[in-house]
């Protein structure tokens, strides 16, 4: 069903994924999250420079079927958005661990990332 889970990803059991690389953590969904959802037609992204906690809805995206929250994994300062996603949206589907990404923070507590499931962990989870 879903593609094979990137190694260097930990995820929320909410189906966000974090690459977190030098104090900035990028965070998308995961397929397996875009692939419930089907096709992504929209968008709705946090505003650069909010401050967020993990666990803080900050993003929309709406799908043909449904629109659904997106969560922070992790706290810190917004500090870049996919613009790309305004005009394609269906980067989320095509390339969730890549193109797809939704925002950037700057962690603000690194060992959060410690609490988030590993790929083998989320793989389980989600029956892959």
């Amino acid at each position: 069903m879903s593609k094979k889970i990137p190694g260097d990803v930990r995820h929320a059991k909410t189906h966000e994924w974090v690459r977190a690389a030098g104090g900035v953590a990028t965070i998308g969904i995961s397929d397996h999250a875009q692939h419930e959802l089907t096709d992504v037609v929209f968008v709705e992204l946090p505003v650069v420079g909010r401050q967020i906690k993990a666990g803080e809805s900050c993003a929309v995206v709406e799908s043909v079927k449904t629109a659904s929250d997106i969560y922070s994994p992790v706290s810190g300062e917004i500090t870049a958005i996919n613009t790309q996603l305004a005009q394609h949206p269906e980067l989320v589907n095509s390339d969730p661990y890549g193109a797809g990404w939704f925002f950037q923070v700057k962690l603000a507590h690194p060992a959060e990332l410690d609490t988030l499931l590993t790929p083998a962990d989320y793989s389980q989870e989600v029956g892959d």
